[in-house]
């Protein structure tokens, strides 16, 4: 298999080698992104209670954050593309800083959601960002790994910081990210806008997204908004095959296929983060802290084994590492599905996180490396946008999963 190193932005010279940029700047400008989508896994009753709200609605925090997540990544890979990598980095670290501000203050759930939109539109401009410096599929295992310990430990440190402090607080965790943004920004640079901005094409593409993501929770107003998003989504694209979504990417086969891996396993891993833990109190009747602990350990250790998995993957080639990935990737799922023990269920969970960040990075490169060389800053942006949909879909599945 062919390395799979690469430059993203190959349009924009910057002031320095890009690919040089220290990978764990890298790790710590994406991984607290993870940790804030996961921090209120543990706390949503105090937050429901607290603003007066059924559990349900309190629900919709998490929905809007890994809604924006996913639907901002293409835009700002857009943005990247257009005007460089130093302007998605400040313009991420003033949208996680307002929409911080925002969820600290707001007395109200729709502020507060607006806020936790505009944090995830900032977390998103950082992942992307990281993962086109990241270069090469072992960075890119670092990164993962970091995100997945992270993120791992955001439910526990969402209570924890909650318990100290309150609720809110635990929400703003993404703001740890701006220590690492005046380190990467010395390896930055800008870039002239390049045509006119395909606004439809954005316009349909984020329709689609929030179609995509409403179908677990209303399945034919879900339906309804992805048929109205994807006729003209696609008509559009025709149209314009060099716009918002260039033709010349979705023809490539490799990226088809690695994009499909990513979703598939993204989807398992943020459905079982958040069903395991109620699975095993209701089936197993651990404590809360007991859970929290057991996860923690389990998603920390599949994590660390993704920098093993993704360090090899030049040598297991793309066949086979698929094949382990979606192998193990089932077992998760079948062991979540009929497993009554504690131990079973949290090894599912780790296997479930090994997976999906170890074929986040290494499917990633593989899609970036096959499309054209011009368009790889909207490569990183659309393989992104499928693996974050699996944290918008997921806990909505996994609510149906325990309620089943």
């Amino acid at each position: 298999m062919r390395s799979m190193h690469l430059t993203v932005n190959s349009r924009v010279r910057p002031s320095r080698r890009e690919g040089a940029v220290p990978v764990l700047w890298l790790a710590l400008l994406s991984s607290p992104i993870a940790a804030a989508n996961n921090a209120p896994v543990l706390i949503m009753g105090d937050i429901a209670r607290s603003l007066g709200v059924t559990a349900v609605v309190g629900g919709l925090l998490v929905t809007a954050f890994a809604w924006a997540l996913a639907a901002a990544t293409p835009l700002m890979a857009t943005l990247q593309r257009r005007r460089g990598t130093s302007t998605v980095l400040w313009w991420s670290a003033a949208l996680i800083v307002g929409g911080s501000i925002v969820v600290l203050a707001a007395p109200w759930l729709p502020a507060i959601l607006v806020g936790r939109v505009a944090q995830a539109a900032g977390g998103a401009g950082m992942m992307t960002l990281a993962m086109s410096l990241a270069g090469s599929a072992r960075r890119m295992g670092v990164i993962g790994a970091g995100a997945g310990i992270i993120g791992a430990a955001g439910p526990l440190l969402g209570r924890v910081v909650s318990d100290a402090a309150s609720w809110r607080v635990a929400l703003v965790l993404s703001v740890v990210v701006l220590i690492a943004v005046p380190a990467v920004s010395r390896y930055t640079s800008r870039a002239a806008a390049e045509g006119p901005f395909d606004a439809r094409g954005a316009i349909f593409l984020t329709a689609l997204t929030s179609g995509i993501v409403t179908v677990p929770i209303a399945p034919l107003a879900g339906a309804g908004i992805i048929l109205t998003a994807l006729v003209p989504l696609v008509f559009h694209i025709r149209r314009r095959p060099g716009g918002f979504i260039p033709l010349s990417v979705l023809r490539v086969k490799i990226f088809q296929s690695s994009v499909a891996v990513a979703l598939v396993l993204s989807v398992s891993y943020f459905t079982l983060l958040f069903a395991v833990p109620q699975l095993i109190r209701h089936r197993a009747g651990w404590s809360a802290d007991a859970v929290a602990t057991g996860q923690l350990v389990a998603l920390v250790l599949g994590s660390i084994l993704t920098m093993a998995l993704a360090a090899g993957a030049a040598k297991i080639g793309r066949k086979g590492i698929r094949w382990i990935l979606l192998s193990l990737g089932a077992a998760a799922a079948a062991t979540a599905l009929f497993a009554d023990a504690g131990p079973a269920l949290l090894i599912a969970a780790g296997l479930a996180v090994m997976c999906a960040t170890a074929g986040n990075a290494t499917q990633s490169m593989e899609a970036i490396a096959a499309v054209p060389t011009d368009e790889r800053a909207s490569a990183v942006g659309l393989f992104s946008l499928s693996y974050l949909l699996g944290g918008a879909v997921g806990p909505a599945l996994a609510t149906l999963m325990v309620m089943s």
